[in-house]
């Protein structure tokens, strides 16, 4: 395998070097020019989309940071490990940000408002919450089929390993605590003290942007959390940027001598009883230098503009960066990229590039500081074909790992009083994804979450509109009914959702025991076709879906019917073909005797 992949790069060069020499020296300078230029366009596009995926995190506080922290202050229902994992989620999709929604937890155990134990769900929940990110990213690659099945699949296959580790480990944690007792261990096993916090690499590049956009102050959702009653009269909006705490002590008034401070002086003066008390007062000495600092506009709208604008920025860039990708990643220097990604080491070590892969995202995700950066840097890839499905789940694993690790070290760097509740819920963080992936990695047969991602792929590509629902669903419509019913009481929770769960796994194994082994089933069972057509088809909703949206194809301009039509000879084409095409024809060596000069 390594000497093929050597014997093709020899191939590719000669064969670069005989198109070279075809070309006149004008033709090859303005050739590395416009190589230039497009590399150039490209590391400008990404940097501009790391930044919109910040400003997005920060629009989507704006408009639900304070309800997340509303969220978090009943403790009643945070006692409950189910209604603790989908506040996680929930938390975590308003604010578009785990490390936020964790230092919200982490601040609640410190000041005793939470108990660690109860913590250890809602962290699922946030490493659940944190997968939606890329999710968005890959619904904006939805104008070709083939490209959106390959990136919706790269995304969601994150979802699946996190809905599925949950599902397993969930259950486990609440019967027997085997996160929380792991990480107490560890934690009173070691004299961990005090160190530095987390390099933040990412914010050095992208600060100098999006600091003069938006600036927020994250500590009013955690003092909302926490109970503060001032806390929900200020804004998330920061207008002083620089400040300075000053005590002094300050004469004031008292109901008796009782009340008096301890050992400072108290004095009797027109009938009232003084004393001297310390008081801190902060003098606020530089202003903020965003554009809304001086703009009179509530949290709401403030938040509003920005998730416009910076969707509109996060979706322009995807397509131009997809597009500069195909347009430089085409021929056989594609091919040889794609085998050096996605090629295995030789046998008998073939097993080793998998954990090599997670390594490669762990390191990506500590030097970005985000692995929302990083999974959806890596949708765009996926979705040309450039990466393989196989390839990017052990990357988005070690993403998993390395979001932990930051974590870790930003724990670490808390103060003594509250180090060890910190520390511990990172930890519970880091060995929830640890053991996720002892549970759908090692072993090639448990990787399921691809199985499940490349079928949820050809249903988005065949249904675009699936993919919106898909998102409400899971990350909107499930929790809130989940919280819901955690919020009327343990017993209506497990009344209404016991019954659903066991007909779901009936509906689950019905549906394999219909495509392996239907003769084991009743003879009406054999098939859903006894339901009305819409209880067990798409296609009935998607004619409502598409009669909904025939104003564009009707009203708008030309283009509209002619994308349509041409739709329409795609699927007559690829209507007795298989719907996995998860490798782009562009990358493919089949085509390698089509490649020109011009491709390169």
């Amino acid at each position: 395998m390594k000497h093929a992949a050597r014997a093709e790069l020899l191939r590719v060069t000669l064969f670069v070097c005989v198109c070279s020499a075809d070309l006149d020296t004008k033709g090859k300078v303005l050739r590395v020019l416009k190589s230039i230029v497009k590399f150039i366009l490209l590391l400008g596009l990404l940097f501009v989309f790391v930044c919109s995926l910040d400003i997005l995190s920060s629009a989507f506080q704006l408009v639900g940071g304070k309800v997340a922290g509303d969220i978090f202050q009943d403790n009643a229902v945070l006692s409950n490990p189910v209604a603790g994992l989908v506040i996680g989620v929930l938390v975590t999709v308003l604010v578009q940000s785990s490390s936020t929604s964790s230092s919200i937890v982490v601040s609640m155990v410190s000041s005793g408002l939470l108990e660690v134990k109860s913590a250890v769900p809602i962290i699922m929940g946030a490493n659940i919450g944190t997968s939606v990110t890329n999710t968005i990213v890959a619904v904006m690659q939805a104008g070709d089929r083939n490209e959106f099945r390959r990136a919706f699949a790269g995304a969601t296959v994150h979802d699946f390993f996190n809905w599925l580790s949950v599902l397993v480990l969930l259950p486990l944690e609440v019967a027997s605590g085997f996160l929380y007792r792991l990480t107490k261990l560890v934690i009173d096993s070691f004299n961990i003290q005090t160190g530095a916090d987390a390099p933040d690499l990412l914010k050095v590049i992208t600060e100098p942007l999006t600091k003069n956009i938006i600036e927020l102050d994250t500590s009013v959702i955690r003092d909302i959390a926490t109970g503060d009653p001032a806390a929900r009269n200020k804004s998330l909006i920061k207008i002083w940027c620089k400040t300075q705490k000053v005590t002094n002590l300050v004469n004031i008034t008292v109901p008796g001598f009782a009340n008096c401070t301890p050992d400072v002086l108290c004095w009797e003066e027109d009938g009232q009883i003084w004393t001297q008390e310390n008081q801190t007062e902060t003098i606020n000495l530089n202003k903020c230098t965003h554009m809304f600092v001086y703009a009179d506009l509530p949290d709401l709208a403030v938040g509003l503009i920005l998730l416009a604008l910076s969707l509109l920025a996060l979706c322009t860039c995807l397509i131009l960066i997809v597009k500069l990708l195909n347009s430089m990643l085409k021929g056989q220097v594609a091919v040889v990229i794609k085998k050096v990604l996605n090629t295995d080491f030789p046998f008998p070590f073939a097993w080793v590039t998998g954990y090599l892969a997670m390594l490669v995202g762990a390191g990506m995700t500590f030097i970005v500081q985000s692995s929302s950066v990083f999974t959806s840097a890596i949708t765009p890839l996926v979705g040309i074909g450039v990466i393989s499905l196989e390839r990017a789940y052990p990357l988005t694993l070690g993403s998993n790992i390395g979001t932990t690790t930051t974590a870790l070290l930003a724990a670490l760097a808390s103060p003594g009083e509250t180090l060890a509740n910190s520390l511990q819920i990172s930890l519970c963080h880091f060995f929830f994804n640890i053991s996720g992936i002892l549970l759908w990695y090692p072993i090639p047969f448990t990787r399921i979450p691809i199985r499940l991602a490349k079928a949820l792929g050809n249903r988005t590509a065949k249904y675009r509109w699936f993919a919106a629902l898909y998102l409400i669903l899971c990350f909107l419509l499930f929790p809130l009914s989940v919280l819901g019913l955690s919020i009327a009481g343990w017993q209506v929770l497990v009344g209404v959702g016991v019954p659903v769960l066991v007909f779901a796994i009936f509906v689950i194994i019905v549906n394999i025991m219909q495509k392996r082994c239907p003769r084991f089933l009743p003879s009406f069972l054999r098939s859903w076709d006894f339901l009305p057509k819409p209880l067990h088809s798409f296609k009935p909703w998607d004619k409502v879906v598409t009669a909904g949206m025939t104003f564009c194809r009707t009203r708008c301009c030309c283009c509209c019917k002619e994308k349509e039509k041409d739709e329409e000879k795609d699927e007559i084409k690829t209507k007795d073909k298989s719907l996995e095409m998860y490798d782009n024809p562009a990358l493919t060596i089949e085509d390698e005797a089509k490649v020109t000069a011009t491709h390169l």
